[in-house]
Formats: C-alpha cells, structure tokens, sequence
C-alpha cells in the first residue's frame, strides 16, 4: 500500500480526532495527549510501516516541530488572559519564576549528577528543560477562551507561569551549552550574563511589547472603515505570533518571552473586544492538531524503544523525584506566606507539567553543542514527559472539578 495514502488516512483520522475527543473525554479522569501517546504507540506496534521518526536522528526536525507548537501555544495562552499581567495581579505567578524556577534547576541538576551520574554541563541542561510548566500540555489547568470569566487565582498563576517561565528557562540552556563547547568557562562569563541572560531578556520583552501594542493600535485604532478588527479572520494571530517569534530572534533575543509578551500586550490594548475570542478559538484549534500530531509521533518513539532504553531504578527514581518531590516542593515553599487558601497553592505547587517545551530544548542543545550523555538526556526526559502527561493527565479533571466546586461554579 502506498505510505502516502496511509499518511493521508492517519491525518485525516487527527483532525476529526482533535475536534472530538476533548468532548468525549471532558468528563473522564483521561486527557487527550495520555490518548495521542497511546495511539502512537498501539499504531507502532501494530504496523510495521508505521515507524515514527527517531528525535535523536533527526535533531532539526524534532526542534523546529516542538518550536512551532510551543510558540503557537504561547500566543494562546498570552490571549486567554482576562486579567492584566502586572506586579500587583499575578504575585503568585512572580513567585513562581523568580523564586521556584531557579531552585527547581538547580535540584534537578543536582539530582541528576548524583543518581544519574552526568556531567554539569548535561545536569544543568536537564534542570533548564524541566524546570519550566509546559504552555502546550498544561492547557486544561489553564483560564479558559477570553471574556469567559471564572479566571480564579489557580488558572490564571498557571498560564502566566507556563507563558514566561519557557523564555525564562533558555539562559541556562545557553550556560549549558557554554559549558559543554567551552574547556574553561571562566572567560565567558561576562558574555553570558550580558548577552545570554540581560540582551536576550531585554529584546525578548521589548519585542514583544513593541510588536503587540504597535499591532494592536493597527488592528483597533485605524478609522473605522478600514479598521482592521473586522475582518474577523482568526488566522491574524499566526501572523501575530511569527512576525513576534522572527524579529525577536533577529534581535538575538528570546522568541518564546517575545511571542507571550506579544499576546498579552496585544490584548492589553482592547482587552474587552470580541475579536480576541475569534484569534483565540483559531490558535487554539491549530495547538491541539500540532500537539496531537507530535504525542502520536512521541507515542510511536516511545513504542520502538530507543529512547527509554537506558531506564533502570535511578532513572525511575529521577522521574519521580522531579515531579512528585522537586517541584510541588520547591514551589510550595516559594508560596509561603501567601494568603491563598492552602488547597489552591498546592495545587498550584502540583501542576508543574513536563512537556514539549523540553524536548525542544533538549533538542536545540544538542543540535549545537556535543553532549556525551545524548542518549541518557532523551531518556530522562522522555521518561519525565510520559510520567507527567500520565499523573497530571489522569488528576487535572477531579481536581479542577473541586476548585470550581470550592468557588461555586
């Protein structure tokens, strides 16, 4: 049989799929990438045709797959957001990043040196690309489409958290890769703290802003017989979202920080118009065909063996350490003195959700920098991946359900 038929059939089969399923499964304790993986993996090892493409071998593809999902659920998230994104409104989420995210790299890096017995260089990667609440799989603890109200302090902490902590995340993955291309670092220092951590930072932020506010006034400020909020076509915030990821990557800055910084100043600037829904709906339905798409393939990796064939007990004790001790842990304490009820920051402290945000980094590392330990790096973070979208996927409904419960909705 030809292959391009049957890859014809099995993206046909995707689409319907991704309109339908997160209906059917709305009210199961089952979410839809623990289904996408499942599927990957039955259609892997029922057909030997249906080989799913190794991320190892093909380092560019897998990163320039994972970018285009991530960025496109960053632009989601950014229009979710009802409530301005600002010192005083989203303490939970500053929290979050400036405390629990540096802390969380750094026990992940320390755990894998000690039970994985890698390198800095390796350690610190692996910190970097877990530490951050995936934008893409965290999707069902987020706020819901904009101007649907609800927006209560657990969902919205977690998407303004899973927005900015990707962009956040890669001066340690430049410093990683410092490390591992560098015999002594020493002398980059100065650079990396200038350029990787304080100009990329800047532009990241500055593009953002300049892009979503001058693209704003474009869209609600022109005269009203050219005003561009009219046309009502959704597809407007892909090109929202590349015109923001490119110039930010031109300007050596961070394209993720760029791409939400956009969105949330683009939304910012009319927040109340219904314009916004019709962008949100559109990129959220492009997200979930992308990310089942990439959980199928992932599912069918997974299914072949290569990249968990380095798991023994340390590997196992890894996982779970990260994602049952580590971050509930590390974010719970960055909580601390918050009068947030104690069953919502918990919650909040639970839901740090492994994804395909890490496996972009890990494949952007490895694409420009060489890593002894490649092949132990995929299998932690394949591992971590699967554990999370199976604990998180299977724990987000009832736990969603008692927070709204809790507030009465």
């Amino acid at each position: 049989m030809d292959p391009y038929i049957v890859m014809l059939a099995g993206f046909g089969a995707i689409v319907l799929l991704t309109a339908w399923l997160p209906m059917v499964l709305k009210e199961l304790p089952l979410s839809l990438p623990i289904f996408c993986v499942a599927v990957g993996a039955l259609l892997t090892g029922l057909f030997d045709q249906a080989q799913a493409p190794s991320p190892q071998a093909h380092l560019k593809l897998t990163e320039r797959l994972t970018e285009a999902v991530v960025i496109v659920a960053l632009m989601g998230a950014g229009l979710k957001l009802d409530r301005p994104l600002a010192w005083a409104t989203a303490g939970l989420t500053w929290r979050l990043l400036g405390v629990a995210m540096p802390l969380t790299i750094v026990a992940i890096a320390l755990l894998a040196h000690g039970l994985l017995g890698v390198g800095l260089a390796a350690a610190l990667l692996l910190g970097a690309a877990l530490s951050p609440t995936d934008p893409v799989l965290a999707s069902d603890v987020q706020v819901g489409p904009p101007g649907q109200g609800g927006e209560d302090e657990v969902r919205f902490t977690l998407t303004a958290e899973a927005g900015l902590n990707d962009g956040l995340a890669f001066p340690f993955v430049h410093l990683a890769i410092l490390l591992a291309t560098v015999s002594s670092a020493d002398a980059s220092w100065l650079e990396w703290v200038t350029l990787d951590v304080g100009w990329r930072l800047a532009a990241g932020i500055a593009v953002g802003v300049a892009v979503g506010r001058g693209l704003g006034w474009l869209t609600f400020r022109l005269p009203n017989r050219s005003k561009l909020s009219r046309t009502g076509d959704g597809f407007v915030a892909l090109g929202i979202t590349a015109i923001a990821y490119s110039l930010a990557e031109m300007a050596h800055g961070y394209g993720f920080l760029a791409v939400f910084v956009s969105a949330v100043a683009f939304r910012g600037f009319e927040r109340r118009h219904h314009y916004h829904e019709k962008l949100h709906d559109f990129v959220e339905q492009i997200e979930r065909l992308l990310m089942m798409m990439l959980l199928v393939l992932f599912g069918g990796a997974l299914a072949e063996g290569g990249l968990l064939r380095n798991t023994d007990w340390a590997m196992v004790g890894f996982a779970a350490l990260t994602l049952l001790v580590v971050r509930p842990l590390v974010a719970w304490i960055s909580l601390l003195g918050r009068k947030e009820p104690t069953p919502e920051r918990a919650i909040i402290a639970f839901f740090g959700i492994r994804g395909i945000g890490s496996v972009y980094y890990i494949a952007f590392a490895l694409g420009r920098a060489p890593f002894a330990e490649a092949d132990l790096l995929w299998n932690a973070v394949s591992l971590v991946i699967l554990v999370s979208i199976t604990l998180h996927g299977t724990t987000v409904t009832p736990i969603m359900r008692f927070i709204d419960k809790r507030r009465g909705r």
